[in-house]
């Protein structure tokens, strides 16, 4: 440590020498550097463009683009403009600097624009851009709050105009779900501002974000100051929801109501919709029927003179009330009008979003629903299919998926097993398609938070940016009468950037190693979630074996199969939660699976499973079920449609004390042949089956450096039978 200490030291005062060696020559070394910024796609010269020197001097181009500026070698030209992104050139000589930049494209702003720049508000403008894309594209509408903190980068930025900009984001954060980041930029918007409707703001965020004491507290608070009706009824408003969302019916309902008794003393005709219908929420939420029901009467009612949309959300609320209660007759009735009103909507206010209720694929499942609450089966079985269509067509995955459910289970009910089993199927179908894009929403989610999150730290430094530039035009202008102290000055320049230096590089090996783990844990995860799925094509033949054998009175035979079927799931349910299980094991799954296979096709194919006497099985690990689907492959695709009896071998060999080999061989009809064989929903099937060990082995490779290879090749000539050879090391 002390060691290190001295090295520091030493390493300091050693930069600090030539920093003041340098601090001689400067007067030597400077020119006078003439440049150019022209656009790159006409020539044409761009004025008014900041052009400076790192931590040095500062100009603006002319008319005529020209600029000149006193300058070093090696130094830093910056040249930037809200037109083009900042572009950093190194002067490398004394000859004149050509600079070519390409103008941003336009974007559609909602602010009109006006003649005469120099008295455009681009503050104002940028923060009304960013309100237009709130709702649209949260990255752009962030950008433009960047941008209107920016265009007053040379100058400090008022409280008044920090306050907007961190509001601005807190309103942008709240409606895409970032709760935490609202309650932060709330905080920061009233620590410049403290604004009633922005502290009202920073309460609903609480709430949203589960702090529900500091929202209680916060809607307090505001009632013991001066608001404006409509300020007093969004409070009592928040503290009802607030106290809703604790389970606390009691004064949920007591502030809903005072809200209300607000809103009608003063017409406010909006909220007294709203209310209404809140009231009736909290009432059946603590139980109290009757009196939910009058209120959500009166909410429907005074729901039917504003806008369609809104009388129809009404009537989709007060249905799921009568859903909760089994009042199905009035729920249906309700629905059936929502999804006649849904129909007649206007473009503009048809729901795109597919988690909104007003859809019609979800009414129409609604409706079903209540129909199989009241045990009238053949009634609810149009809508699901209705649903089902109406989902498919709008790819709203999750209720095509509860809808293909349902209906599979109305036709078990009823007893038509074969489209009870039809249907099935495509709920499988539809499960797996739902996990693929689940799979992809995660990834773009975690995507689009850390995008957000970057531009949310970059609009945070803008102030010490700004603070930066201001000591630094400063440190310009007053060059000469401080060049005395400039020793001492740049000791601690240097010093702070060192220490600095030191502090970026921590930071950067802590990023390093934390997403380096972050990685591990994702591959973890992949696996764990790729070895517990089960093929459920596999599972569906094998009870089709089953109830073959039913079917023509082997009942042993069955009752075998079926034994060998459990105890194979109950061997793969043991080992789903471990990585890796000892080689010895996997070839007793790989046996039980075989035997039960050749049961299936005891006329298609002989197999062998042979272990070489020198394989050390106990000094080897495998991926529990990672043999199983080439296996599968070789019985279902090679050796099922052989015309004659097939053989399917399977050898285990070491080859060296670190590595063993795995061949699976057939002599089948061939990959070839048995594609051509194949349908469309087979092949899907298998695609999915192979693609899952594809992945399995790429993950496991990644964390322990090729730990699996795998060669599938023909046997004959005439591309008939498949040899598959896994080769795995012990590390």
């Amino acid at each position: 440590m002390n060691r290190a200490f001295y090295f520091f030291i030493l390493l300091l005062f050693s930069v600090i020498a030539v920093a003041q060696g340098q601090t001689l020559r400067k007067q030597q070394d400077e020119f006078t550097l003439s440049g150019k910024v022209l656009e790159e796609e006409n020539d044409m010269p761009i004025p008014k463009v900041n052009v400076e020197i790192l931590g040095g001097k500062y100009t603006t181009t002319n008319d005529r683009g020209e600029f000149t500026i006193t300058a070093r070698i090696g130094d830093e030209l910056i040249i930037k403009s809200d037109d083009f992104e900042t572009v950093y050139h190194t002067i490398r000589d004394k000859q004149q600097v050509m600079v070519k930049v390409k103008k941003a494209e336009s974007e559609a702003m909602p602010v009109q624009s006006t003649s005469n720049v120099a008295s455009r508000d681009l503050f104002k403008q940028y923060i009304d851009s960013s309100n237009f894309f709130l709702k649209k594209n949260a990255q752009k509408s962030i950008e433009y709050v960047t941008r209107a903190l920016e265009s007053v980068r040379s100058k400090k930025a008022s409280d008044a105009q920090n306050a907007i900009a961190f509001l601005t984001l807190g309103n942008i954060n709240s409606y895409w779900g970032q709760y935490d980041l609202a309650v932060d930029n709330y905080k920061t918007s009233i620590s410049f501002n403290p604004a009633r409707n922005t502290r009202i703001k920073l309460a609903s965020a609480y709430m949203d974000n589960k702090n529900y004491q500091e929202s209680i507290t916060s809607y307090k608070s505001l009632l013991q100051e001066s608001l404006s009706n409509y300020q007093r009824v969004e409070v009592y408003e928040g503290l009802g929801d607030t106290y809703k969302a604790i389970n606390d019916p009691v004064k949920s309902v007591f502030n809903y109501q005072k809200a209300l008794d607000v809103a009608n003393a003063h017409s406010i005709t909006p909220k007294i919709t709203d209310l209404n219908s809140k009231i009736g929420e909290a009432y059946a939420q603590g139980g109290a029927v009757q009196e939910a029901e009058a209120y959500f009467d009166n909410s429907l009612s005074l729901a039917k003179k504003e806008n369609k949309k809104r009388a129809v959300a009404e009537k989709n609320k007060v249905a799921d009330f009568y859903n909760q209660n089994r009042n199905f007759d009035k729920e249906i009735k309700l629905r059936e009008e929502a999804l006649n009103e849904i129909k007649s909507l206007d473009d503009g206010d048809v729901e795109e979003d597919l988690s909104s209720p007003l859809t019609p694929q979800r009414q129409n499942y609604k409706i079903a629903n209540a129909y199989v609450g009241q045990e009238r089966y053949e009634e609810a079985i149009p809508y699901l299919q209705r649903s089902i269509t109406e989902a498919d067509k709008k790819e709203d995955l999750l209720v095509q998926k509860d809808a293909t459910r349902k209906l599979s289970e109305i036709y078990r009910d009823i007893g038509d097993f074969g489209k009870a089993a039809e249907t099935y199927e495509q709920y499988v179908e539809v499960v797996d398609e739902l996990y693929v894009k689940k799979e992809q929403e995660i990834s773009q989610a975690a995507r689009f938070n850390r995008e957000i999150a970057l531009k949310q730290n970059r609009i945070i430094s803008l102030e010490n940016e700004r603070k930066l530039n201001e000591s630094r035009y400063q440190l310009a202008f007053e060059n000469q009468e401080l060049i005395q102290k400039n020793n001492r000055v740049q000791q601690w320049v240097i010093g702070s950037l060192v220490l600095i230096a030191l502090l970026l590089l921590l930071i950067a090996y802590t990023q390093y190693k934390s997403v380096k783990q972050q990685k591990y844990a994702n591959n973890l995860l992949a696996l764990k979630s790729l070895r517990t799925q089960m093929n459920p094509h596999f599972i569906f033949n094998a009870l089709n074996s089953v109830n073959s054998f039913i079917a023509s009175s082997d009942e042993r035979a069955a009752n075998t199969y079926l034994s060998d079927f459990s105890q194979l799931m109950r061997s793969v349910l043991e080992n789903s939660e471990e990585d890796f299980i000892p080689l010895a094991k996997e070839i007793e799954l790989l046996e039980l699976y075989v035997q039960l296979e050749h049961m299936r096709f005891k006329n298609k194919f002989d197999y062998a499973i042979t272990v070489d006497e020198s394989l050390q099985l106990s000094e080897f690990v495998i991926p529990p079920m990672l043999l199983q689907p080439y296996v599968e492959n070789a019985v279902w695709h090679g050796l099922r449609y052989k015309e004659d009896k097939g053989l399917l071998e399977i050898h285990f060999a070491q080859i060296d004390p670190e590595t063993v080999s795995i061949t699976i061989s057939d002599d089948g009809i061939g990959r070839k042949k048995s594609k051509e064989l194949k349908t469309e929903h087979q092949k899907k099937q298998n695609s999915k089956g192979m693609g899952n060990i594809q992945k399995r082995i790429a993950i496991l490779n990644e964390m322990y450096k090729d730990k699996v290879d795998v060669s599938v090749e023909n046997i004959f000539e005439n591309e008939e039978g498949t040899r598959v050879v896994l080769i795995l090391k012990k590390d």
